[in-house]
């Protein structure tokens, strides 16, 4: 009876599972899932802290188009790529950016700024239906704000000329490659923001939630260093969005569905893969 009862406590894992040593994994630290997100939470329309979460996502996504459509203007100007910050130096704002602000406003909405990332959050049921629509619309509201000033800083002419930031499947390459830039590069992301915010890891090791930021930007990083070639880039539909928007011109358009396709299939399978077989196997209770 015994072991039968040890196999309940356990389920399939009968064996604990190794922990590196130093970690404050060898603790005797329990850990309790907490319950599903519902899928409508009326209440939260009453609340301040809901529209204060979703300020915080505005001003974030608004700051983070400012500054990296900046760098691709600045790159996309010069005349010789050997004075500009080239594409290292995009991929770091853009990863840069993202590590800044996810630090900021992690605490107050948890540091969405992309539509994806919502996305896979709420499909592993980490929020609501009702937050996930209300983030993602002002992120898309910040993204076209700050694509916006930009657009006032540079002048119309030279901001057409250049690109407007857009993101579009580059020449050489086909849509299907530019869907799975995409795709892979998104869930990427998304993946690692699940490790990064994991609850159970929060548990076991106490500095993961204090870097959190820093591989979810670093993500950010290294995809864009591996896709700006192909796509610009995207892997975050508001960003993408509210270039387009701006930009408005029938090329930034034509591709543009990629941008939400792509994502939104990464953010899934991101979510599928962490929910379903990283985390399938229980913490053991210890009595």
């Amino acid at each position: 009876m015994e072991g039968k009862e040890e196999d309940v406590k356990l389920g399939a894992n009968k064996f604990s599972e190794r922990q590196p040593i130093g970690t404050s994994a060898q603790t005797d630290k329990d850990y309790k899932e907490p319950p599903p997100a519902p899928l409508f939470e009326p209440g939260e329309l009453k609340s301040w802290s809901f529209y204060r979460a979703g300020i915080a996502e505005f001003v974030a996504t608004f700051l983070f188009l400012y500054i990296t459509i900046l760098t691709v203007m600045g790159v996309s100007q010069a005349k010789s790529k050997c004075t500009t910050v080239g594409i290292q130096g995009i991929a770091w704002a853009f990863g840069g950016m993202i590590f800044a602000l996810v630090y900021c406003t992690a605490g107050i909405s948890g540091g969405h700024i992309n539509p994806a990332v919502t996305f896979g959050l709420f499909l592993a049921r980490k929020l609501s239906l009702t937050r996930a629509i209300f983030y993602i619309v002002m992120q898309c509201l910040g993204a076209i704000c700050g694509a916006g000033v930009v657009k006032g800083f540079q002048g119309d002419s030279k901001y057409e000329m250049l690109g407007g930031g857009a993101n579009v499947v580059a020449h050489g390459y086909t849509l299907g490659s530019g869907l799975g830039a995409e795709i892979i590069g998104t869930f990427v992301l998304v993946y690692t923001v699940f490790s990064a915010t994991d609850a159970k890891r929060n548990a076991r090791d106490s500095h993961v939630p204090i870097l959190a930021p820093l591989p979810i930007g670093f993500a950010v990083f290294l995809v864009h260093l591996a896709t700006i070639p192909i796509t610009g880039t995207g892997i975050n539909p508001a960003r993408s969005l509210g270039a387009a928007i701006i930009y408005n011109k029938d090329h930034a358009w034509d591709d543009h569905w990629i941008f939400w396709v792509g994502p939104f299939i990464g953010a899934a399978l991101a979510a599928v893969y962490h929910q379903i077989v990283i985390r399938a196997i229980p913490f053991k209770t210890r009595a």
